[in-house]
C-alpha cells in the first residue's frame, strides 16, 4: 500500500493488573513485544507507538526495532485520547491507520493482512475483522477521517465513527478468536499463556 500505519496503544497504566502488564513475559518476549513482532511481520508499512505510563521503562524494552512514538499526556482519559494522539502523530501522506490494542498478543500477521486486503479491494473507509459474529481489532480508518477521529466524544470512543459513517463499514470474517482477547486481570495473562 506505501503508507499504511499501525497505531499501537501502550499507553495505559495496567490498573488492573497491578503492575505493567505489556512488559509481562509472553512466548519468547514482552506482550508488547509480541505485539511489534506480529505487526512488523505483516504487509503494515510503518508503525507508531503511543506511550503513556511507564514510558520509558516501555520504550527502553523495545529497544531498536524500526518504529516510531508518540507521547499521550492525557492517557488517563481513555483509550480515545491515545488514538487520537497516535493519528495526530502520523505523517500527512499517510493513507489509513490500523489501531492495535498492546495487550493483544494473539493477532497474528495473516488477521493484519486480511484487513488490508479487503480495504484495497472494497474501496471502504472502515474494515472490521470479526470472529463468531464478534468484532475486534485491528481496525482499519481511512486517512480521510483523520479530523472526525479527533473530534470524537472521547466517552464514546472510536466505535462512534462507524454510527457516523455505517454505508462505509466493511466487515471482515477472520478464524482467529485472538482478535478477541485482550489482557487487562492476572486470570486473562494465565489464560493466554496457558
Amino acid at each position: 500500500m506505501g503508507n499504511s500505519w499501525a497505531v499501537i496503544l501502550a499507553a495505559g497504566s495496567s490498573r488492573r493488573m497491578g503492575s505493567q502488564k505489556l512488559l509481562l513475559p509472553f512466548g519468547q518476549n514482552t506482550i508488547i513485544g509480541t505485539v511489534i513482532d506480529n505487526v512488523l511481520n505483516s504487509s503494515v508499512d510503518h508503525v507508531m507507538i503511543v506511550l503513556g505510563a511507564n514510558q520509558e521503562t516501555i520504550q527502553d524494552s523495545i529497544g531498536n526495532l524500526p518504529v516510531q512514538f508518540c507521547y499521550n499526556k492525557e492517557h488517563e482519559k481513555g483509550m480515545l485520547s491515545s488514538v487520537i494522539c497516535g493519528i495526530r502523530a502520523l505523517p500527512q501522506e499517510a493513507v489509513a491507520a490500523l489501531i492495535f490494542l498492546g495487550d493483544q498478543p494473539g493477532i497474528p500477521p495473516k488477521v493484519t493482512n486480511s484487513v488490508i486486503d479487503a480495504y484495497m479491494e472494497e474501496l471502504v473507509g472502515i474494515v472490521i475483522p470479526v470472529h463468531n459474529h464478534r468484532r475486534g481489532h485491528p481496525l482499519l480508518v481511512d486517512m480521510k477521517y483523520r479530523k472526525e477521529i479527533e473530534h470524537l466524544d472521547l466517552e464514546e470512543g472510536l466505535r462512534a465513527l462507524r454510527h457516523h459513517f455505517p454505508d462505509d463499514v466493511m466487515e471482515v470474517e477472520v478464524d482467529e478468536p485472538g482478535i478477541l482477547v485482550d489482557i487487562d486481570t492476572r486470570e486473562d495473562y494465565k489464560n493466554a499463556t496457558n
